[in-house]
């Protein structure tokens, strides 16, 4: 009985290798490729947003260094403007003592005042000297200059044969300019064409 039993174990298994043999072998599956192929595509999607990503965050890094540079230069525009006009107040308060001054050498003429005159010459020279050192110059209103509504205003207007029209005929004011730039017009009479 045992060789019986013996006998069919040997053919179950002898079916068994043939059966496995005749069945034929199963491919990779599908499904691991597919998966495969899924997170492949997952993978670029996510690089091509990173990339996205990086070009946004490299285009703002190089706009908040333009701006970062433009208000540098715009700080530094302003330093030199507070550097070159911050007197301008100090200046404006000087020039009536020396509108003053050159007032009152006008209207002397007596020879014994020479002294008083004398000092008043030079007190006007030193402040003259001083607001030169800062840039403060005098605007050309002489007479005979073109009338230029950018340096000079017009107090009135004079009928004249002597001066062209549209030129100084005189000063009531000096104007004065710190560094190039208007600080006070010149006030002055502007010459018109006599009416015939």
């Amino acid at each position: 009985m045992e060789k019986k039993k013996h006998g069919m174990n040997s053919i179950s298994e002898a079916l068994k290798k043939k059966v496995e043999e005749e069945m034929p072998t199963p491919e990779p599956a599908p499904k691991a490729e597919m998966e495969c192929a899924d997170r492949i595509k997952q993978l670029e999607e996510a690089l091509a947003a990173k990339e996205a990503e990086a070009a946004t965050n490299w285009d703002k890094f190089l706009r908040e260094r333009a701006d970062l540079e433009n208000y540098r230069k715009r700080v530094q525009k302003e330093k030199e403007e507070i550097l070159k006009y911050g007197n301008e107040s100090l200046i404006l308060e000087i020039l009536p003592a020396i509108d003053n001054m050159e007032r009152a050498l006008e209207h002397v003429c007596d020879e014994s005042m020479s002294a008083i005159v004398e000092g008043i010459k030079m007190t006007l020279c030193m402040l003259q000297s001083a607001l030169k050192k800062f840039g403060v110059t005098p605007v050309e209103a002489g007479k005979g200059t073109p009338f230029d509504p950018t340096y000079h205003q017009a107090m009135n207007q004079v009928e004249s044969a002597e001066h062209d029209p549209n030129t100084i005929v005189s000063e009531f004011q000096k104007g004065y300019l710190l560094n190039e730039r208007l600080l006070r017009p010149a006030l002055v009479s502007v010459a018109t064409a006599p009416k015939e």
